[in-house]
């Protein structure tokens, strides 16, 4: 079982464009056996987490920006529903996305404004898998060119792109998978 943290849109356009291909990645990643990892935010994120749990995802874990359960609720107005656990980070958005990004085994994003761009180039500067699903507009569009702007990644590094939620999952898994080799018995 990997981790894979979910990036995406809280708030804005990709939210509704993006609504049901979050949902769908949140049933591919319950279906592949993984852990889901967010913000522990609205939008994107928290459709794919809502998902992830109706498809019997076993383990749903958010990191919230907020020092406390009442702080995440009251000051940062955000959901509990879908996680089976919530670690109050108390690092704010800059902090919470380091630690989000830094705990997980692999990144989707799915459209996305800064705080998805923010979490691609924590991904990119920590050698963190990452994989784009597309249709869902936002940062997820430019993206590509960011990329090219940067190229090459750093070596290792390695970004995915497709538009079907359960292709993006296979393929974060088997370069994981590869990536791990005589320590893949660790994750299973």
């Amino acid at each position: 079982m990997y981790q894979i943290a979910i990036s995406g849109a809280a708030r804005g356009e990709s939210v509704e464009d993006g609504k049901i291909l979050a949902q769908a990645m949140g049933q591919a990643i319950a279906k592949a056996g993984h852990a889901l990892m967010s913000g522990a935010t609205i939008g994107l994120p928290n459709y794919t987490a809502e998902a992830y749990k109706k498809a019997g995802g076993t383990m749903s874990v958010g990191i919230s920006p907020a020092s406390s359960k009442v702080e995440h609720i009251m000051k940062y107005h955000l959901p509990t529903k879908a996680y089976d656990t919530i670690i109050y980070s108390g690092l704010h958005y800059i902090g919470r996305d380091t630690l989000l990004i830094t705990s997980s085994d692999a990144v989707v994003s799915i459209g996305g404004r800064m705080g998805t761009l923010h979490e691609f180039t924590i991904a990119v500067e920590s050698d963190t898998p990452i994989g784009f699903l597309q249709g869902a507009g936002g940062i997820s569009v430019e993206v590509q060119t960011l990329i090219s702007l940067a190229h090459p990644l750093r070596e290792g590094m390695e970004a995915f792109f497709s538009d079907d939620p359960t292709e993006l999952i296979n393929d974060l898994t088997r370069y994981l998978d590869k990536d791990h080799g005589k320590y893949k018995h660790l994750y299973y």
